[in-house]
Parts: structure tokens; sequence; C-alpha cells
């Protein structure tokens, strides 16, 4: 338990001094008391009570006071947060690189089918979003419990070029915001994306070297980002940018790094290509390098490899905001990090203040303090 006015507690030494001025007092009469040599006398002359009945207003009176001045240092109680109020929003990479086939029968499909699974497996009234991500995020289901509705929006998925993880991450943030009054949503000021459909990609932030701030372990609100890539950001935000908005608003960001470092081939079916399959149930690419299929890097030098795991970044990421980075080379790690993912969400606890019910508490006990004094010393 935590209180917001610790200092408020101070009021609890009112408890043992009045205690003390009671006990004090009791003591006080039994040395005056009248001694008589008639000890039946004594018991005539006493009213038929029993001698307890004196205490119990006292000790109730006592705790009324205690219950009213934990109240006032405002307490609160880390609770389990019940899975219905919990969102989470599944943040999917759907660059054309998702093609690849280094897990069979292509990265796209094993991440579709984990996907389905997740949704399944979930209890019934838990909030799943989805979003997208290539050469722009988009909210494609709002946070719902429709699982339907999930489920047909990740069969329809379709690859796009270029991959805006820092974009994404904003777009979750949105979607989380929208059904959790906590959670702002993000500001005209942040860039978004920083490229519309089809635009060049431009050369991803460096990695900042200076330390960057951390969320708090227990501070953060009940809702999630998973996000699952195979690459690395390409253009717009970048990812630690996003990320500091996502520790602003107590957002976890779990992220998954999803493919092998050796990817070669590509084959994307007719579905997954979307409005650019030309013929065909689907094609095969050559061996990826340079800029290839999920947009290479502006600018002189050796370009770098955006089709491979920015395991750093998303790393950080998750440690920044704290989530969970993990790593799933097959389609069998997928589903493991997947089925892993409901412990940390279910699990976790909130601060809620409870300085109400000890008001509440410290009101009754007080009042049941006066009415017992009045009926027990009511005259004959």
């Amino acid at each position: 338990m935590s209180f917001t006015w610790p200092l408020a507690l101070a009021l609890l030494l009112a408890v043992p001094l009045l205690l003390g001025v009671y006990l004090l007092q009791l003591r006080r009469r039994r040395r005056q008391a009248v001694r008589f040599s008639s000890v039946a006398l004594l018991r005539a002359a006493l009213p038929k009570r029993a001698s307890w009945k004196r205490h119990v207003p006292v000790g109730l009176f006592l705790g009324g006071l205690a219950g009213l001045g934990v109240a006032a240092a405002r307490p609160q109680m880390a609770i389990t947060v019940p899975l219905s109020r919990t969102s989470i929003i599944l943040a999917l990479d759907v660059s054309r690189s998702m093609c690849a086939t280094d897990v069979p029968p292509n990265r796209m499909a094993v991440a579709q089918e984990a996907a389905r699974r997740f949704v399944a497996d979930r209890a019934d009234g838990t909030r799943i979003g989805l979003v997208v991500f290539a050469g722009f995020a988009e909210v494609v289901v709002p946070p719902t419990t429709d699982k339907k509705q999930l489920t047909a929006a990740i069969d329809s998925l379709t690859t796009a070029r270029g991959t805006v993880i820092g974009a994404a991450t904003l777009k979750a943030i949105d979607a989380i915001a929208a059904v959790n009054p906590d959670v702002a949503p993000i500001g005209p000021d942040v860039n978004r994306s920083g490229s519309a459909p089809g635009a060049a990609p431009a050369t991803p932030s460096p990695t900042p070297s200076a330390p960057v701030s951390k969320l708090p372990a227990g501070s953060y609100v009940p809702d999630i980002v998973v996000l699952l890539t195979d690459g690395a950001n390409t253009r717009g935000v970048d990812p630690i940018t996003a990320a500091e908005q996502a520790v602003d608003r107590h957002v976890r960001v779990y992220t998954i790094g999803f493919g092998t470092t050796n990817p070669t081939s590509m084959v994307c079916s007719r579905q997954q290509l979307g409005g650019d399959a030309i013929g065909g149930d689907g094609f095969a690419g050559a061996p990826f390098g340079g800029g290839g299929f999920g947009g290479g890097g502006a600018g002189g030098g050796a370009p770098r490899n955006f089709l491979v795991i920015d395991e750093k970044t998303l790393t950080q990421v998750a440690d920044m905001t704290g989530g969970e980075f993990y790593k799933a080379e097959d389609a069998q790690q997928l589903r493991q990090v997947f089925e892993d993912l409901p412990n940390q969400v279910v699990l976790q606890k909130k601060d809620r203040e409870v300085s109400v019910g000890f008001a509440a508490i410290g009101v009754a006990l007080a009042a049941a303090a006066m009415a017992l004094s009045l009926l027990w010393n009511r005259g004959p």
C-alpha cells in the first residue's frame, strides 16, 4: 500500500494518545472509589451492565478515528486489472519482405496464422486492435471484442514497400487512447510518418547514444502494444522517438523480431501481393540485397540492410517502455512468443485509491460508538 499524502498519517498519533488518556482516567477512578464494607451492597447499587460494555464504544470510536486518519493520507492499493479492461494492439509488419521464404511457406503466412491463433485463444471480452504498417501505418481494426472481424482483417492482409516502425507505434498509441481516457492521443506536433505511400524512403534516424528515459516498473497502464516486424525502420519517425511517446503515456510496447538473418528468395501469393499481383498465383524473387523490397537507405556509403531485424532498436524500445523483446526465427518460436504474451497482460496490477473505503469504515465505526454509548448508558 502507498499513500499520496503520507504526512497525514501523523493524525494516527491521536489514537494512542486518546487511548492513554482513557486508561489513565480508569486508573484514577479505581483509586478514588469509595470502599464499602459490604460487597453485596455495592453490587446492588451498580447498574445491571456488563463491565466490557463500557469499553466497546471507546474502542469503536478510536477505530473510527484510525480509519479516518488513514483515509486522509489517500491510500492506494495495487489491484489486478480485469482482463476485460485490457486492450491489446497488434501492430503487424506487412512490408514486401514478409514474403521471404526463410520461414516456410513465407514470413507473412506464418505471422498471419500466429495472429489468428492469438486472437482465438484470448478470453471473451478481451479487446484487441489491429495496426498494419509498411510504407505507412494504419489502424485496420480499432480495439474490439469481435474475433470474427479481427480474423477476417488478418486473413485479408496484403504487402507493400517500406517499413515504418515508429509510425506504427504512434498509431497503436492512438488506438489505445481511443478507448482509455488515461492515455493521451499523439499530438499534432509529433511527426507521425514523415512520408506518404509511394514516397521515396529516407535514411532512418540513428539510435541516440545518450541515455533515454525508461518507464518505471509498475506505473504502466493495462493496455499494451505488440509490434511484430522482420526488418528495420526505413522512413518516417524514428522508433526511439515513438517509444518516448509511449513512455510519456505509460504504455508498454512488446517487440517481436521475426525471421532469420539470411533472407533468400521471396514468394508472395496473389492475396499477399494485393493490387500488385500480375498473373499466376505468385512469383519468386531473386536473392535480397541493396534496397530490396523492404526499402533501402538514401545517401552515400554502403546501404543498410533493412531486411534484417534491427534487434538493437527493438530491444531498446521494449526496455524503455517496460515491455520485452522476443526473437522468433521459425513458426514454432513465433507461436510460443504469442502464447507467452497473455501472462504479461493478465497479471499486471494498477494502483487504485481506496481512501473512500477507509473513510466509510471510519464513519461507520464512529457512528456505532455513539449509538452504543447512548443505548447502554440510558437511565433505568
